[in-house]
């Protein structure tokens, strides 16, 4: 699957800057691996072969669930890319149904990042871009969302 940005580039158009969504994605699926792999290693434990069953029948559902989580992650991160050109911002989401936006950096007015406290332990967060007669768009959990705003804003 060709990258959306390797598509749209004009002529004397490149790449300065690219990133993804932010790895923190898949933290419920590691939450709920981390859980079966507990319940496994807790039905092993028990002496009582009823609980022990329980333990695994619940495992392997919370199992089930954590591998929905993964696939639905990597896919979500294998669908979006962000990107900075020497002429625009370009960001695209989606597969089957793709939202995109593009916006001049000629036409940028201010870049805002947003980050809460774990954003900035784990260097995520969202980016407001504000353009001229463009409107507002709002990228939501972005990797290095300063090193982002600066490619932007540098010129």
């Amino acid at each position: 699957m060709a990258r959306y940005i390797d598509e749209i580039l004009q002529p004397g158009e490149k790449v300065l800057y690219s990133t993804n969504a932010h790895w923190m994605f898949y933290l419920p699926a590691i939450g709920g691996w981390i859980i079966a792999f507990a319940l496994v290693v807790l039905s092993r434990m028990t002496v009582n072969d009823n609980l022990t069953m329980l333990c695994l029948a619940t495992a392997a559902v919370i199992a089930v669930v954590a591998l929905y989580w993964t696939v639905r992650a990597w896919f979500h991160r294998l669908t979006t890319e962000t990107d900075v050109t020497n002429r625009r911002v370009v960001h695209k989401t989606g597969f089957i149904r793709r939202r995109t936006f593009e916006m001049a950096l000629d036409k940028v007015e201010s870049v805002d990042v947003n980050q809460t406290i774990t954003g900035r332990l784990l260097n995520y967060g969202d980016v407001t871009i504000l353009g001229v007669g463009e409107g507002k768009e709002t990228i939501s959990t972005i990797a290095e969302p300063l090193a982002f705003r600066n490619a932007i804003t540098a010129r």
